[in-house]
């Protein structure tokens, strides 16, 4: 039996800041979930179809651990990351740090967990682990999903060696603060935001940042027709943008918060301008996830169409707020 003494276990809206937090709290670095989501350059979108699905997926965040990596970073952390192929390694990988005190984090397949509500396979998912006995594992999850909770030991062990799309091979870390917790975030917030702008303005293909609003803006009015049981597929793709623990409008929010937050840190008119397009994208994107739900429900076009319109609109917003936010200047001291 192990457990880490004098864990906060507070959980959030999104998986990957949940446990972020409980890692870095315990280091001394107590930070908001919209400053750790916004530090990791977190905000991105995706459209991805393609013949093996059976429905698009609209992504709103970049890919799964890519915000750990960013955010560590961006503090000056040390991240530790552990992959192995044996169920037996990848189980010393994480007794060994709970039992030296140290929280861990795991990448995972949320389907397995004992706790886990809506039965779906994603195994971009990210859990704390703070304690274990001979039958369950202790850990944090989003507060959706109840927070400090427990799963068996065999659960836990088929959730880490799942395959398939976003898996990793049992993946495990730990973060460190090198100097202790003297972590200002007011001079990693220009870079961290010009990093996700740049991103967001220059995809690379068509399905990402800007360009995938607006691709999406054009397939969304064909969705009727694009699976076999619409009026599963729709509603279904709805919930996924509003509560699949983003916070809701596909991290919108939550980057909106961010912006907030260093506004009060930084006086910049980009700042501001940035803050008042993501507040205007947010209820957008939750108007755009009410008429696909409606569309779904009734089988009716016309508020896909409308949805369209909202897309069109929204890729405007967010590539107008990105734009001001590539503009920003390191703060004077």
């Amino acid at each position: 039996m192990g457990m880490v003494k004098d864990i906060d276990v507070r959980g959030m809206q999104h998986c990957e800041t949940t446990a972020l937090g409980v890692l870095l709290r315990h280091e001394g670095i107590d930070l908001s979930e919209p400053m750790l989501f916004g530090l990791g350059s977190g905000l991105s979108f995706i459209y991805w179809d393609s013949k093996a699905m059976g429905f698009p997926f609209l992504g709103g965040r970049v890919k799964p651990f890519e915000l750990t990596r960013n955010l560590t970073a961006a503090l000056g952390l040390d991240l530790l990351v552990e992959e192995t192929t044996s169920a037996r390694k990848a189980w010393q990988n994480v007794a060994a740090p709970v039992d030296a005190g140290r929280p861990v984090g795991l990448q995972l397949d949320c389907y397995h967990l004992d706790y886990f509500t809506t039965k779906v396979h994603f195994g971009g998912h990210v859990v704390a682990m703070y304690g274990y006995d001979d039958q369950h594992a202790y850990l944090v999850d989003t507060a959706p999903q109840g927070g400090a909770v427990r799963t068996g030991l065999p659960a836990l062990a088929r959730a880490r060696a799942e395959r398939g799309p976003m898996t990793a091979r049992h993946r495990s870390f730990t973060i460190t603060a090198p100097g202790g917790p003297a972590v200002s975030p007011r001079e990693r917030i220009v870079p961290a935001i010009k990093t996700c702008a740049d991103a967001f303005l220059n995809p690379p293909i068509a399905n990402l940042g800007h360009r995938g609003i607006e691709k999406t803006a054009k397939q969304v009015p064909k969705w009727l027709e694009r699976g076999d049981n619409p009026g599963e597929d729709l509603p279904r793709a709805a919930a996924l943008m509003e509560r699949a623990g983003t916070g809701g409008a596909l991290f919108r929010n939550l980057y909106r918060d961010f912006l907030a937050e260093c506004a009060e840190l930084i006086d910049s008119a980009h700042l501001r301008t940035g803050h008042r397009l993501y507040a205007e994208a947010a209820t957008l994107w939750t108007e755009v996830a009410a008429l696909v739900e409606t569309a779904g429900e009734s089988d009716e076009v016309r508020h896909l169409t409308r949805a369209g319109a909202v897309l069109h609109d929204l890729a405007r917003v967010e590539r107008e707020a990105m734009s001001a936010l590539s503009r920003l200047q390191a703060p004077t001291r």
